[in-house]
């Protein structure tokens, strides 16, 4: 009901990642699993400012379900942190490409325009 009202269900869900994550650094699960979890919600948050993609993501991925499960298996000692640090570690990969490309780019671009005009 909540996501008929646009930002509204997407804040409330914020709300509710909040929580969950504040408990886990509480109970001190690892950094890895926290910052796993960080990147989940902020994964379903971009994604759910986009039209109509934005709804079918949040149907299919459900940032709170996995932070929950991920909550109760660094707790269970079950969890490895190199997972999550392995996953953190692709994620700012990807992130550092997607803000180099523009940066090299503009060099090249900059570079052709001064040899050329």
């Amino acid at each position: 009901f909540l996501g008929l009202i646009p930002g509204i269900g997407d804040l409330a869900s914020a709300m509710i990642s909040t929580v969950i994550i504040m408990r886990a650094m509480q109970s001190g699960i690892s950094k890895a699993a926290v910052m796993r979890m960080v990147i989940n919600v902020a994964m379903d948050s971009l994604a759910g400012t986009v039209p109509i993609f934005g709804d079918l993501f949040d149907f299919a991925y459900k940032s709170n379900t996995y932070n929950l499960q991920i909550y109760r298996e660094a707790l269970q000692g079950d969890r490895e942190p190199l997972r999550d640090w392995s996953f953190v570690l692709m994620i700012s990969l990807v992130l550092l490409v997607i803000v180099l490309i523009p940066i090299v780019g503009l060099f090249y671009l900059t570079r052709f325009l001064i040899m050329n005009f």
